[in-house]
C-alpha cells in the first residue's frame, strides 16, 4: 500500500528520446505504416548492403539562396537506423554558405568539420549564445532541440558531417516556422514590435505563392 501511495505521487518523465533497441537488427520495413517507435522489421532477412549508405558519398549542390547542399541520412533513406537512435546529414557549403538557424526537437548533434572553416553556435533557453569558430578536424556539439545555425566563415568551399541522437531527428527552420506557418500578422506585429506592413514584407519570401 505504502509502495502504490509513493508512486502515485512521485514526479512523471516523458521521455522524448529514442527508444532502445530490442534486438540487434531491424531493417525498416519502409512500405509499413510509421508507428511512434519507428517502423515495423522487414520480414526478409537483412544483408551487409542494409548497413552501408552511400547517399554522403557525392556532394550536394549548393545552387541555392542559402548556398547550401544537404543530403540527410535518416531512417527513411537509410533503413538500417530503425531503432537505433542514429542519424547523419552531409553539409556542403558554398563561400558564405549558411543553415540558417534551426532546431532538431528529437536530437542532440555533434556537428564535424572536415574541410574549411564554420562559424557556429546555438542559443540555450535563457537566450544565451554559444558560439564558436569550428575549423577542419574540429567537432561542436549541439543539446538537443535548442536553436543552432552554421555558417561557412571561411574563404573557400567547406564540408562537414552531422550525427543525430534519433533516427528521425526533425528540421524545423525557425524563420519558416515564425513567417510561413500562417501566425496571423497582429500576433506577429506585437511579438516582433514591427508594424503589420513590415510583418507583410517578412512573410513574402516565406509564404506560398498561389
Amino acid at each position: 500500500m505504502l509502495l502504490l501511495v509513493a508512486l502515485a505521487f512521485s514526479p512523471s518523465t516523458t521521455n522524448a528520446y529514442d527508444s532502445d533497441p530490442l534486438q540487434d537488427t531491424c531493417v525498416a520495413d519502409l512500405k509499413s505504416k510509421l508507428s511512434v517507435n519507428g517502423y515495423p522489421c522487414k520480414t526478409s532477412p537483412p544483408s551487409a548492403a542494409d548497413f552501408v549508405f552511400k547517399g554522403l558519398a557525392t556532394p550536394a549542390s549548393t545552387n541555392n539562396a542559402n548556398g547550401l547542399g544537404a543530403v540527410f541520412g535518416v531512417v527513411q533513406a537509410f533503413p538500417a537506423l530503425n531503432t537505433l537512435g542514429l542519424s547523419i546529414a552531409r553539409l556542403d557549403f558554398a563561400k558564405g554558405g549558411l543553415v540558417p538557424p534551426h532546431t532538431h526537437p528529437r536530437a542532440s548533434e555533434l556537428f564535424h568539420v572536415l574541410e574549411g572553416t564554420i562559424y557556429a553556435g546555438f542559443i540555450t533557453t535563457d537566450n544565451k549564445l554559444y558560439a564558436a569558430t569550428v575549423n577542419k578536424g574540429e567537432v561542436m556539439a549541439f543539446p538537443k532541440g535548442l536553436i543552432h545555425f552554421q555558417v561557412n566563415a571561411g574563404n573557400s568551399t567547406a564540408l562537414a558531417f552531422a550525427s543525430l541522437s534519433s533516427q528521425s531527428p526533425g528540421f524545423q527552420l525557425v524563420a519558416n516556422a515564425l513567417l510561413g506557418s500562417g501566425i496571423p500578422d497582429g500576433v506577429l506585429s506585437k511579438t516582433l514590435f514591427v508594424g503589420t506592413n513590415v510583418v507583410d514584407k517578412l512573410k513574402a519570401p516565406f509564404v506560398p505563392k498561389k
